[in-house]
């Protein structure tokens, strides 16, 4: 089996050790929020381990939770200035709109990215830019198809604000689609995130919109599939 290059003067490693270290790299861990859901059926599956089909179908739900729930490692670009995807999916919209009304962005409209996230994608939220967060809301709302331009406003919903060393200022909604019910944001106002770091989940399809400031050049098209915190969605303007 082939080996992953590693830098000059690095120890080599064992065969059990390189083994260990290769399914590491193939098969991602799981986001904490993920094991009551892959820890119950499991739970299911040794209790109804006399059972065939039940034992069965508690491991193929465990199986099923534990790959929804994947948090894969990415390493997002160091370049100055960029947006990344806040999460895996598909691009939605690439259009102007006005932010929501609870971050106090005001009626002007800025660029947005919607990014749709189907229950085959990974589900993690992460940061799409370096800086402190300044405003975190959750508002109640509808649990409509995510995939529709009215989600945005209506759908049940946590926006943040995130301002950037320079004082650019970006909002991520994650949005509730058909089957989200629920909505997890473990950042919190005055939290320093890296970019591309993780802050959140949404369980299970949903959407995140992406707000950014007045003269940002969008470097994304409708249909394109994202990889968070990797994908480069836009360029901030340059501060003068």
């Amino acid at each position: 089996m082939a080996r992953k290059p590693t830098p000059a003067g690095t120890p080599p490693t064992s065969g059990v050790a390189h083994m260990v270290d290769l399914v590491r790299h193939v098969v991602p861990p799981m986001h904490p929020g993920g094991i009551p859901f892959v820890a119950a059926p499991l739970a299911v599956a040794i209790l109804g381990r006399r059972k065939p089909w039940l034992r069965r179908a508690g491991l193929a739900s465990a199986l099923a939770c534990a790959t929804f729930f994947r948090h894969p490692h990415r390493v997002p670009p160091n370049r100055a200035g960029v947006v990344v995807a806040p999460a895996d999916g598909e691009i939605a919209l690439v259009d102007h709109a006005v932010p929501p009304a609870e971050l106090g962005l005001g009626s002007e409209e800025r660029p947005r990215v919607s990014i749709f996230l189907s229950v085959l994608d990974v589900h993690v939220q992460r940061s799409p830019v370096g800086g402190t967060v300044r405003s975190v809301v959750h508002t109640p709302g509808k649990f409509l198809s995510a995939d529709l331009a009215d989600a945005s406003e209506v759908n049940e919903r946590t926006s943040m604000l995130i301002e950037t060393r320079d004082g650019a200022e970006v909002a991520v909604v994650q949005i509730a689609g058909l089957l989200a019910r629920r909505i997890v944001n473990d950042a919190q106002i005055g939290d320093t995130l890296p970019i591309g770091d993780t802050y959140g989940l949404i369980r299970f399809g949903s959407r995140v919109d992406t707000y950014l400031p007045v003269g940002s050049t969008l470097l994304v098209e409708r249909g394109q599939r994202t990889i968070g915190a990797e994908t480069v969605l836009a360029q901030l303007p340059t501060v003068s």
